[in-house]
C-alpha cells in the first residue's frame, strides 16, 4: 500500500512529531511531505523514509519558521505528491491538510488543532507582538485564516487528538471527528518509580508565549521555592532575565537528564490551555502528579478525585494567575503524601502507542475498509 504523510514541519521533535513516528510503525514504507526538515536539530527519527520539502526549506526561512506564516499556503501548494497512492495522512495544527490530493485518493486529517494563529487564539498571539506589528499580523492572520477555510473540505475525514479539540472542529469547521489520543511511548513505563526525596517543582515543554510560563516565574519568584524549567522557545530569554535564583534554566536535554530531574521532582505544573498535551503523561509515566490548568486537554489527562487523592494523577487551579498556582501549590503540599505513584503511573498506561495504534488501524478498517 502506497501511503504519504503530511506534517507542518519536523524541526524539533514534540509531540505531534512523535505522532506521526508512531504512524510510521503502522506504514513503515510511507513518504514524508513537509514544510521544513531540520536534519541536525531532529535527529534520525525519520531518516529512513523519503522526505519532501517545500519550496520554502532554506536555512534561512526555516529558521524563521514560526514568523513565516503568511508563506504558508505558498509553502503547502509547492509539495506535490510524487506517485499515486493509496492513502494520504496530513497530521496538522498548521497547513498540512492543505496540500493538492490528486486522483481522489483517501485523505485522513490526524489534526492536533485547527491553526491557533486563526481559530481560537488570535488575540492571545497578538497579544505578544510589538503594537507597532499587531495590524499587520492581524490582516495575515486574516488571510490565513481565509485560505484554511478552502482547505477544510479537502479532507475524507478527521481524527482529533482530543475531545476538546474535536469540539473546535465541529465548532470552527463544522466537520465530525473521532478522537485517538496521542501515543505515549511504551519504554516511559519500564522506569522503576524511585521513593528518594523530592525537592524540586518542574515545568517542561515549549517555552511560547501560550504556555504561560510567565505565570510560573512570576509565583515562584515570590513563593522562593525551587522551579526547573525544561525547554527552549521565544520567551526564555526574557523569562531568564526576570527569574530569581531559586528558578533554574535548563534548556533541551537528552532524556537521561530529563529522568534525572524526574527523580527530583515533586509535582508538573502545567500552566497553559493545551490541545491536548503529552508531557503531563509522559510526567505521570514517572508517578509524579501534576498541577494543571483547568481546561483544555488537561481535563482528559489529568484526574482529581477530591474525596480520594490515592486515585488522583494531580490537583486543577481555576485561574491563568500567580495567586490561583500558589493556592494549588499549597493544597498539593497539604496532601503530597497521599498520592500514589503506581496509580498515577497505572493511569497515564492508559494512553500508551499500542493502544493509540490499535484504534488507529480500527479506525482505518471502519472507515476506508483497509
Amino acid at each position: 500500500m502506497k501511503v504519504a504523510i503530511i506534517h507542518y514541519w519536523f524541526i524539533s521533535r514534540r509531540g505531534g512529531e512523535k505522532v506521526v513516528e508512531s504512524i510510521l510503525k503502522l506504514f513503515p514504507e510511507a513518504d514524508i511531505y513537509t514544510l521544513f526538515y531540520d536534519k541536525e536539530s531532529y535527529g534520525d527519527y525519520i531518516s529512513n523514509h523519503s522526505v519532501t520539502t517545500s519550496s520554502l526549506d532554506n536555512t534561512f526561512l526555516r529558521k524563521r519558521y514560526q514568523k513565516i506564516f503568511p508563506l504558508y499556503p505558498t509553502g503547502i501548494k509547492s509539495l506535490k505528491l510524487k506517485k499515486d497512492y493509496d492513502l494520504v495522512i496530513s497530521s496538522e495544527s498548521g497547513p498540512a491538510k492543505g496540500i493538492e490530493i490528486p486522483n481522489n485518493c483517501p485523505h485522513i486529517c490526524y489534526i492536533h488543532s485547527p491553526m491557533r494563529y486563526c481559530w481560537g487564539f488570535t488575540n492571545e498571539y497578538l497579544n505578544t507582538l510589538p503594537k507597532t506589528i499587531r495590524p499587520i499580523a492581524s490582516y495575515f492572520f486574516k488571510k490565513l485564516k481565509e485560505w484554511d477555510i478552502t482547505t477544510i473540505d479537502n479532507v475524507d475525514f478527521y481524527i482529533a487528538n482530543s475531545f476538546n479539540v474535536q469540539k473546535r472542529v465541529n465548532d470552527f469547521y463544522n466537520r465530525k471527528s473521532d478522537v485517538i489520543h496521542p501515543p505515549i511511548d511504551l519504554k516511559l513505563f519500564d522506569t522503576k518509580l524511585e521513593t528518594r526525596e523530592r525537592t524540586i517543582y518542574l515545568s517542561f515543554g515549549a517555552i511560547t508565549p501560550y504556555k504561560r510560563i510567565d505565570l510560573l516565574v512570576e509565583t515562584f519568584n515570590k513563593n522562593g521555592k525551587k522551579l526547573a524549567i525544561i525547554g527552549e522557545g521565544s520567551e526564555k530569554n526574557k523569562l531568564k532575565a526576570k527569574a530569581k535564583n531559586n528558578i533554574q534554566f535548563l534548556g533541551s536535554l537528552e532524556w537521561n537528564k530529563i529522568q534525572e530531574v524526574f527523580s527530583q521532582t515533586r509535582a508538573l505544573i502545567f500552566p497553559g490551555e493545551e490541545d491536548f498535551g503529552m508531557i503531563p503523561l509522559e510526567v505521570m509515566a514517572y508517578g509524579i502528579p501534576v498541577l494543571a490548568f483547568n481546561k483544555g486537554g488537561a481535563l482528559e489527562t489529568v484526574v482529581e478525585n477530591t474525596s480520594k487523592t490515592s486515585e488522583s494523577s494531580g490537583l486543577f487551579f481555576t485561574k491563568q494567575d500567580s495567586l490561583s498556582i500558589e493556592d494549588c501549590i499549597n493544597r498539593f503540599e497539604l496532601i503530597e503524601n497521599d498520592f500514589n505513584k503506581t496509580w498515577i503511573k497505572s493511569h497515564a498506561r492508559k494512553f500508551g502507542e499500542d493502544i493509540f495504534l490499535e484504534k488507529f488501524q480500527l479506525l482505518l478498517k471502519e472507515k476506508l475498509n483497509l
